[in-house]
């Protein structure tokens, strides 16, 4: 299967998703097409496959990373670089030149997940920053606009330093929590948005 699986992301990265086929794929991987038909029954399911493997080699190297940091500062540093280092030595932004409509569709299929796990690998993080601020953040808001920080990082190559992802997250964190707006009851019973907290 990750025989198949470089192949078909070298394919990809040379010629794009729509120029891919079964016999290029085995050729590249050394195998037989009747080998290749036991795993796959189309050019669409090896596709599908592969975005899922991509996908899930993705949060489990991160999971590895994040396994042996101690402390809610040491994970998010850590989380951070992996992400920074994913994009400055990764293939996202070739996959992008190459197969923009493979690479969007690829990227609005992980988009809820990718929400869902960042929200679970940084939840030490959270629980400090929850107590430290003494307000309960609201995680899948700061989660989203992360993972939308990462992949506008990969559209917009070169505009934001290396280093620069923490602090903005930091920037993003202190400004969601002085701006946070809460509903207030009226003597009447009717909710009313009221001032920052």
């Amino acid at each position: 299967m990750e025989k198949i699986f470089d192949a078909t992301e070298r394919i990809i990265l040379e010629s794009g998703a729509e120029r891919i086929s079964i016999l290029d794929v085995c050729r590249i991987a050394d195998m037989s097409r009747g080998t290749f038909y036991r795993y796959f029954d189309s050019q669409e399911d090896l596709l599908d496959a592969f975005s899922e493997y991509k996908r899930e080699s993705f949060y489990q190297m991160l999971a590895e990373a994040l396994e042996s940091c101690t402390t809610p500062e040491e994970r998010l540093a850590t989380m951070v670089s992996y992400l920074e280092d994913y994009l400055a030595n990764g293939n996202p932004r070739r996959m992008l030149l190459v197969a923009p409509g493979f690479a969007l569709k690829f990227l609005k299929r992980i988009f809820r997940d990718a929400v869902v796990r960042f929200q679970v690998f940084l939840s030490p993080v959270f629980d400090a920053w929850d107590q430290r601020l003494g307000v309960k953040l609201d995680r899948e808001l700061i989660c989203d606009l992360m993972v939308r920080l990462v992949m506008s990082e990969q559209l917009v190559e070169g505009e934001t330093e290396r280093g620069a992802i923490p602090q903005q997250i930091g920037q993003l964190v202190i400004a969601l929590r002085l701006a946070g707006i809460h509903e207030k009851k009226h003597p009447t019973g009717r909710a009313s948005r009221v001032s920052r907290r």
